[in-house]
């Protein structure tokens, strides 16, 4: 046999052992390419989702992040993949049973030898288990800190009206921007319409 075939196999026989012990682990795991679109999921992932690798490569997945999730996790992740940095973000995921259930995803950015940006590989975790389709992840004070915001209060008039410190007030809506995934004032007033915390 050819030195090159030898290795060959070793390399094939390598990534088909080590996808069968991925398979095996109690984690959703994912890969994704330079791009973005997802390369593979573990078979946790599958079992999950009720679906199979072809339904859900690329941006198949996607269909099964609730729809009032589904901007601000790719948001976060789009942010991610510019900047090449790693991520983690909740949001809701559809079961196979057709309940969502809250996730928490993580991502570390890969590189190869050379220093190139090759993809993600991430996984999810089961943290609130199920989710009423409009759900909030938020505590009541955070709902009311989200509600104040989303009527164009300032964290100090927010304080304010709350009877709390700045701090606090700062505190609880940066506590609401990491929980959604969210970084801009404008995208959260709009999930706060979209959730009925503010009237369109």
């Amino acid at each position: 046999m050819h030195p090159s075939s030898a290795n060959s196999d070793v390399n094939y026989n390598g990534e088909h052992h080590f996808r069968r012990i991925i398979d095996q682990v109690p984690l959703m795991v994912w890969s994704a390419g330079p791009d973005g679109l997802c390369t593979f999921f573990n078979r946790t992932w599958l079992d999950f989702r009720g679906r199979t690798m072809a339904d859900e490569l690329g941006s198949g997945w996607v269909e099964g992040i609730h729809p009032d999730d589904r901007q601000s996790r790719l948001d976060a992740y789009q942010r991610a993949l510019d900047a090449r940095q790693p991520f983690q973000v909740d949001y809701r995921l559809q079961r196979a049973d057709g309940q969502y259930f809250w996730v928490h995803d993580t991502a570390k950015a890969q590189f190869d030898s050379d220093g190139q940006f090759v993809g993600y590989i991430g996984s999810c975790v089961e943290t609130k288990a199920p989710a009423r389709p409009n759900a909030s992840p938020l505590t009541a004070r955070e709902t009311q800190v989200l509600t104040l915001v989303a009527d164009g209060k300032s964290t100090k008039e927010i304080a304010a009206m709350l009877s709390i410190s700045y701090k606090t007030a700062d505190s609880h809506r940066s506590r609401i921007m990491e929980k959604l995934g969210i970084h801009e004032t404008a995208t959260l007033v709009r999930y706060a319409v979209r959730q009925g915390v503010v009237p369109a």
